[in-house]
């Protein structure tokens, strides 16, 4: 900072959850933010065939007493944050919150009907999914833009 400023200190410990991979988009702004968090990793795969997403790592830290934050940077059908969240959940987690860069309402409405306790912090909302289960406008592949290797 170039000057004195009032801020609010958080008192409640914070845990970082990225979704593997493209989730760690987002680790390194929450990391400079929020220097003392705690860091837990959950990986989901979307089957690119049905959009459903299989687990296959989950490494939480101690959540009980702390403020699990998702990050994934796009949410689409909710399925993935659905399952994410419900994994924070048998962890302990409570108060979680979730943030997204690029939203549809399809997830959004997911997320306010399986997890309505869950506040979502995102950047934009955008208009739907398409036919394959993807944000529109949207950003595309953000795990492969982020480590270039789309197309």
């Amino acid at each position: 900072p170039l000057a004195e400023a009032e801020a609010i200190a958080v008192e409640t410990e914070v845990v970082a959850i990225p979704v593997l991979r493209a989730g760690l988009g987002l680790l390194a702004p929450v990391l400079e933010l929020l220097p003392r968090v705690s860091v837990g990793y959950i990986g989901l795969e979307r089957d690119e065939e049905t959009a459903v997403a299989r687990i296959y790592y989950n490494k939480l830290p101690r959540l009980q007493g702390k403020i699990p934050l998702l990050l994934d940077p796009m949410l689409a059908t909710g399925g993935s944050a659905a399952q994410a969240l419900d994994l924070i959940k048998e962890a302990g987690g409570r108060d979680t919150r979730m943030v997204c860069i690029v939203a549809a309402p399809e997830g959004v409405k997911v997320l306010e009907e399986r997890h309505p306790e869950v506040d979502v912090y995102t950047a934009a909302l955008d208009e739907r999914l398409n036919d394959k289960a993807y944000i529109v406008p949207g950003l595309g592949d953000f795990g492969d833009r982020l480590f270039g290797t789309g197309n």
